[in-house]
């Protein structure tokens, strides 16, 4: 098992590769469908929410936050994965969801050194690892916000990273 603490630095992507179980310990942005296209737009427009978000070195994670948990949303959904080209570019190290992406969102993975990591849908595990929770932009949105959670040994495997997927053969 390989531990990662956030913010990951650029360096630290260059050992990882496709199939290596990690846990995640630290800073985990969480968004998903109603988010993540607000963050692209503020991304784009050089906004300054951006800085203070601080998206270098962190982790995405494709969920909502509700008081019942977090558990992964599907990755490969138009909303999600349309942002995860622009968020890599931004810094974004690891998108933590669940299924597979599709060619060039692997090559944008692979040309902004960042990977996409999947975990198993277990809401219980998660809240038991997230020591807490906050929104940070997006309230608006309810348990789709944009939220911050700290997380000690939040498990996951690399599913595709420099190039190479484990959903193909």
């Amino acid at each position: 098992m390989i531990r990662l603490e956030t913010p990951i630095s650029v360096d630290r992507m260059d050992t990882l590769k496709t199939g290596d179980r990690i846990e995640i310990c630290g800073r985990v942005l969480c968004g998903r469908d109603a988010v993540l296209p607000k963050l692209v737009r503020l991304y784009r427009q050089k906004d300054p929410l951006i800085d203070e978000i601080g998206l270098e070195g962190t982790v995405m994670f494709h969920t909502a936050v509700s008081p019942a948990g977090i558990g992964p949303t599907t990755s490969n959904k138009l909303e999600i994965e349309e942002s995860i080209p622009e968020l890599a570019a931004a810094g974004v190290r690891i998108h933590l969801g669940k299924g597979s992406l599709g060619p060039a969102t692997i090559d944008s993975l692979n040309k902004h050194k960042s990977v996409f990591a999947v975990t198993p849908p277990v809401s219980a595990l998660f809240s038991h690892r997230t020591l807490s929770k906050k929104v940070i932009a997006f309230e608006e949105e309810g348990m789709e916000a944009l939220f911050e959670i700290q997380v000690s040994k939040l498990p996951a495997i690399i599913a595709i990273a420099h190039g190479r997927n484990i959903f193909e053969k």
